[in-house]
């Protein structure tokens, strides 16, 4: 798209090639460097970096919002032209919005520094290595009309998610912070409602690309298969057999007595005590 040419990042995808990869080397090497050592705190650089996401995802939220309503956008199906000035301006907020997922390559880095490794999971590295390069073709080919929907819902829910990511540094807030599973689930419905508002566009067509639509449903369809695939794990694990396999009473006697026994011999002991 000619109106973006010369931006930054946007002419050549070498640098966006490269910088993946380093996100990936750095992974790989981090782990191994981290391996022998005692995690990083890094609890003021986490603050200091998840305040920061959340402040420009929500300037990308409100930014998208009014450039959208002053180009009439239409929200069933929007072309790539028709808007005029409101256009340009909502690609402006997509590059940042394609920018911030070079920085969100962060979240890993400190997951190695912190041997965090559980939370290094293939959706995990998935996720962050595809959008970012995904989102160099958006900017370079569709960065408006009916782009704009996913990186709006995605600026909301990252809003509340690193908000929430800020918050558990601080042991204080951290029995505040019960809402961590209505993210994920937050997270499946934002991805259904960008494959509904992609396919709408298919079905009701208003030029915009076919091919970009079928491509970003598929995506979209990646996402919500593991992130299902994540939060059944996470939570609907069910109790595991050797938690609730009673213990077999011979390991529960002292003595000759159950274990029972003592407990109901001190509650009587207690209760005559206190009369």
């Amino acid at each position: 798209d000619t109106r973006v040419r010369g931006w930054f990042l946007l002419d050549s995808y070498l640098p966006t090639f490269f910088l993946t990869g380093a996100y990936l080397l750095c992974i790989w090497l981090g782990n191994k460097f981290m391996k022998n050592r005692p995690p990083f705190s890094l609890r003021p650089h986490l603050i200091v970096y998840n305040l920061g996401i959340t402040l420009l995802s929500f300037y990308m939220l409100i930014e998208l919002i009014l450039a959208t309503w002053e180009g009439g956008y239409n929200l069933q199906c929007q072309n790539l032209h028709s808007a005029g000035e409101a256009d340009i301006r909502v690609a402006k907020v997509l590059w940042w919005y394609y920018f911030s997922k070079v920085i969100e390559f962060m979240d890993t880095i400190f997951f190695v520094l912190r041997k965090k490794s559980s939370q290094i999971t293939f959706l995990h590295v998935y996720h962050h290595a595809t959008m970012f390069n995904i989102w160099w073709c958006v900017l370079n080919w569709i960065p408006c009309g009916q782009s704009f929907f996913g990186p709006t819902l995605n600026s909301f829910i990252h809003v509340l998610m690193y908000s929430y990511y800020g918050l558990s540094v601080i042991p204080s807030m951290r029995k505040y912070l019960w809402w961590k599973k209505y993210l994920t689930q937050a997270q499946l419905i934002q991805f259904l409602l960008t494959i509904v508002h992609t396919l709408s566009a298919a079905v009701k067509p208003c030029g915009f690309p076919f091919g970009c639509l079928m491509f970003q449903s598929s995506y979209m369809a990646t996402l919500v298969i593991l992130f299902i695939n994540f939060y059944v794990k996470t939570y609907r694990k069910a109790p595991s057999r050797t938690a609730v396999k009673e213990t077999p009473a011979t390991t529960e006697i002292k003595n000759g007595f159950h274990k029972d026994y003592f407990a109901a011999a001190n509650g009587l002991q207690n209760n005559k005590k206190a009369q």
